[in-house]
């Protein structure tokens, strides 16, 4: 099953698709459950939006494939390293990244990204998918030279707009038969089987909600393979997964101030 966000006639609804319509549903399946309403939207007539505006957290894991720890000039960590993006970063489908104008070097990150279900702390990997509603795509987008500069994470992930997510969760989506592909116009930068992830998403939630307790909502982004680079005003950045679709988004320069 694939749960969609999306505005229709200036109401914001929760639907499942099914085939090229969207069979509406009560509330935010998160916490209304499944229960339709009995009106159909087509996929045509709607805009689709980010299928999850986290509640609290988005949670992040870096250097979560080796070929991507080494291009970033280390060894991958013994456990999963983790840090936070603020909800005010997330965008959806077609949605512009705005690239600030105190980065020169703005670059994309495909990642498979996890929404939480329920509850979760303290959770084993033996229990972690049954606190797992389902799985969409990710863009972990990061303003590379502030990285470096500060030397911790939260400014350079943390901008309006550099959470991507898109286009659907899928409720029933398997990790080991699927590949992510990151496109910028058009050319392929990164791809991999998501199999190459160095922690799986059990443990990345296992320990995850041994730090902090995990809502509904929350969103976990699981790190990204090799191939990471920049971006420039104008194009147009495709993230691809096996099974859930295509998230892409447009870029443009942030107005500076005069």
């Amino acid at each position: 099953m694939k749960i969609a966000r999306f505005s229709h006639d200036d109401a914001i609804l929760f639907g499942i698709v099914d085939d090229t319509d969207l069979v509406v549903l009560s509330g935010d399946p998160l916490f209304a459950g499944y229960e339709p309403t009995g009106d159909r939207v087509p996929i045509a007539d709607a805009v689709i939006l980010a299928p999850v505006i986290p509640r609290s957290k988005i949670v992040c894991v870096g250097k979560n494939y080796h070929d991507h720890a080494a291009e970033m000039g280390g060894v991958a960590p013994e456990e999963p390293l983790l840090f936070l993006k603020p909800n005010t970063a997330v965008i959806g489908p077609g949605d512009a990244i705005v690239r600030p104008s105190i980065s020169d070097q703005t670059e994309y990150e495909g990642e498979l990204a996890v929404v939480i279900g329920k509850v979760a702390k303290n959770v084993t990997q033996a229990d972690a998918l049954d606190h797992v509603l389902g799985y969409t795509i990710a863009n972990d987008v990061t303003a590379r030279d502030l990285q470096r500069k500060d030397g911790q994470w939260s400014r350079a992930k943390g901008f309006d707009t550099f959470c991507p997510l898109g286009p659907t969760i899928s409720t029933d989506f398997d990790p080991s038969v699927a590949t992510i592909e990151t496109r910028v116009n058009g050319e392929v930068r990164q791809k991999a089987p998501l199999t190459d992830m160095i922690h799986s998403v059990e443990a990345i939630i296992e320990h995850a909600s041994a730090v902090f307790t995990l809502l509904p909502g929350d969103v976990i982004l699981t790190g990204t393979p090799a191939g990471v680079g920049t971006f420039d005003a104008g194009d147009t950045v495709e993230v691809e997964i096996t099974g859930l679709g295509i998230l892409r988004n447009t870029v443009r320069d942030a107005v500076r101030a005069s």
